[in-house]
């Protein structure tokens, strides 16, 4: 079983990428952040045409995340982070596919820090890491998967020192990374590529992508329950480097999941 994750940046401007990399890479799942649109306007039938089940929580500007199950539809298990009931900012969505929970993040950036999104970003990140927590212990296997706007280490980037006084290398951001590690979940890309783990990331500027000038912040977790069926990991790069792409890559697990939990 392969589940994927992928920040469009934008949806609707981007669709025909996503189409493309979907036909190609064929993951059973998919989890998208940064969707840029609202729930009607997100191109559902185009999405479905190619041979997914989608449940999708959008957001006009810069949030909303979706999931999509390749032949057959996510059964909804939860929308909004738990304990950020308050929150307006669709970033949350969860879904259980063949007996595997499925939790899309899209964590907020946090920039400019000091000030109030960057308090935004550690208070959310602090409601998810107490949800994963308790999916942890669920005993289901639990999968968390998206664009966690955290780079763990400076392993994770081609340069730490010009991103310094960025919220996804500070201290509290790190921290709280460290945190959800603690509880027991595995770093599925950083478990199969414990040398060099590759980059999901590349701004735009500066010729970043060429030279391989990117950051590891797209992330897969994986629960007791599933870690022992990671066979590999890894990011379709290329698919950052074409016309019109997104600033992310993909990002992927592939689990022995065994066939008595898929319908």
């Amino acid at each position: 079983m392969k589940i994927a994750t992928f920040n469009v940046n934008g949806i609707n401007s981007r669709l025909d990428r996503l189409l493309e990399w979907l036909a190609e890479s064929r993951p059973d799942v998919a989890c998208l952040q940064e969707l840029k649109s609202p729930d009607a306007n997100l191109p559902l039938d185009a999405i479905r045409h190619a041979g997914y089940g989608v449940v999708a929580h959008g957001q006009r500007a810069w949030n909303g995340v979706a999931i999509l199950a390749r032949g057959r539809e996510p059964i909804e298990t939860g929308r909004g982070l738990p304990g950020m009931e308050e929150d307006t900012q669709s970033r949350y969505l969860e879904a259980v596919v063949d007996g595997i929970v499925v939790g899309c993040l899209y964590l907020p950036n946090g920039n400019p820090q000091p000030g109030p999104k960057f308090d935004y970003k550690l208070q959310w990140f602090d409601a998810f890491n107490k949800h994963a927590k308790k999916l942890f212990a669920s005993g289901m296997p639990v999968v968390l998967a998206g664009d966690y706007n955290v780079v763990p280490t400076d392993a994770d980037i081609y340069n730490p020192a010009s991103w310094r006084e960025d919220a996804l290398l500070q201290p509290e951001s790190r921290a709280a990374f460290a945190q959800l590690l603690a509880q027991g979940w595995t770093d599925a890309i950083r478990a199969c590529h414990p040398e060099r783990a590759p980059f999901t990331f590349w701004t735009y500027w500066r010729n970043r992508y060429p030279r391989d000038a990117g950051l590891r912040i797209d992330h897969l977790m994986l629960n007791a329950e599933l870690a022992p069926m990671l066979r590999s990991a890894g990011v379709d790069r290329d698919v950052r480097g074409r016309t019109g792409a997104s600033d992310h890559a993909p990002a992927w697990v592939e689990l022995d999941v065994p066939k008595t939990r898929r319908s």
